[in-house]
This record gives C-alpha cells, sequence and structure tokens, in this order.
C-alpha cells in the first residue's frame, strides 16, 4: 500500500501544475494599460441661446444682429466748366441713410441732389453715373410723400454765397451691407436746378453740376 500512495502523489502534482492560474490583483492592473475613453464638452450656449464651438471667429455685428454700422464720405469734384465742390459725410441711421455736409460753388437757391446708380464720375458731364439710384423700381417722388426713388433727396438750398449747408435723409437705401439697397460706390449728383419731384424720372433738375463716389471709412 505504501508503494500505492507513492505512485498517486506525483501525478496529481502534475495535474495541478497544467491547471490555468487566476490572475492576481496586481496582475490585472498590470494588464489593463487602456486609457479611458476622452469625453467632448457640450457646445457652449451664448447669450443668444445659440450653439458655440471653441474656435469660432466672431463676426462683427451692430445692434440686432445687424452688420455693423459703417460710415461713408463723398468728395464732390466740378463737372467740366462748373466749379461747385464740397465733401459728403454719410451715416447708417434709423430710417435709412444721413447725408451732412457743405457744397460751395453754386447759384443762390434750390439745387437737386441725389444717389446716382454708378459710381462713375469720369465723363466730363458726369452722365457716366448713370440715372437715380432706384433698387425698388419705383417712381420718381419726394422722401417722405409716396414712391420715391432709393437715391431720391430733397433739394438743398444755397445762400447768397453760393455755400449749401447739407443735412438730409435717404429713405429705403442702406449703407455697407453688401445688398441690393447698398449705396456705397454709387455716386452723389448736384444739379443745376431745383427738383420738383413730379417730373420723370428725374425730376426736371438739369444738368450735372459735381458728382462724387460714395467711399466707405475705414
Amino acid at each position: 500500500m505504501r508503494h500505492a500512495h507513492l505512485l498517486v502523489l506525483p501525478a496529481a502534482l502534475l495535474i495541478a501544475a497544467c491547471q490555468p492560474q487566476s490572475p492576481t490583483p496586481a496582475q490585472d492592473s498590470a494588464a489593463d494599460t487602456s486609457a479611458p475613453a476622452a469625453t467632448v464638452p457640450p457646445p457652449a450656449v451664448d447669450a443668444t441661446g445659440q450653439g458655440t464651438q471653441p474656435g469660432d471667429a466672431a463676426m462683427p455685428q451692430g445692434m440686432g444682429g445687424a452688420p455693423a454700422t459703417v460710415a461713408a464720405t463723398a468728395e464732390l469734384k466740378p463737372t467740366q466748366g462748373n466749379t461747385t465742390a464740397g465733401t459728403l459725410r454719410l451715416a447708417a441711421v434709423d430710417g435709412g441713410v444721413r447725408v451732412t455736409g457743405r457744397v460751395t460753388g453754386l447759384a443762390p437757391g434750390e439745387h437737386g441732389f441725389h444717389v446716382h446708380e454708378k459710381g462713375d464720375c469720369s465723363a466730363p458731364d458726369a452722365s457716366s453715373a448713370g440715372g437715380h439710384f432706384n433698387p425698388g423700381s419705383n417712381a420718381h417722388g419726394r422722401v417722405g410723400q409716396g414712391e420715391h426713388h432709393g437715391g431720391d433727396s430733397d433739394n438743398i438750398t444755397a445762400n447768397a454765397d453760393g455755400v449749401a449747408e447739407v443735412d438730409t435723409l435717404l429713405e429705403g437705401v442702406t449703407l455697407g451691407d453688401a445688398t441690393g439697397t447698398d449705396i456705397i460706390e454709387k455716386a452723389v449728383i448736384v444739379h443745376v436746378d431745383a427738383d420738383d419731384y413730379v417730373t420723370q424720372p428725374t425730376g426736371n433738375a438739369g444738368g450735372r453740376l459735381a458728382c462724387g463716389v460714395i467711399s466707405a471709412t475705414p
């Protein structure tokens, strides 16, 4: 019997050595080298409730999300044979574009004053500026009194010295928003006679004394 026990013991040890071993906690920790999955933060929400992402470029805007206000100027130069000149400043305001400035070299009295469709004053008589700027395809008229061109304005009035102080409003146009009503790169024309606000399509304002292209200021 003693010899039988001695034979069984080596066989048991051999079977035990062949069994798979369970890893220890330390072995589990060393084997698990995978990094936790990265988490993506949710989009930030701005004051308007719109989602934004890091790196989004901030767009310059004015009130109510509109493009930032653009100012502009127009340097009036005399047409051939005339001496009319001046400097105008334009600014976007509620209801349209305000035009201010001074025009010299005029005969005393009223003169037609319009924005024309082309920013081209190259012709000796400024005919290269085309007709009145009229994005709405309206009839000519008077601002604030019914249908009118976008480029229509009240007459300017020169004093006895031939100087007109300009402060007028253009309605139905914009400044610097790159839409169909934008008057940047259009021309301002001062006419020989007063606009009667009735005759189509120019108001019977006569020839062109001065022309200036509207240019955005930096």
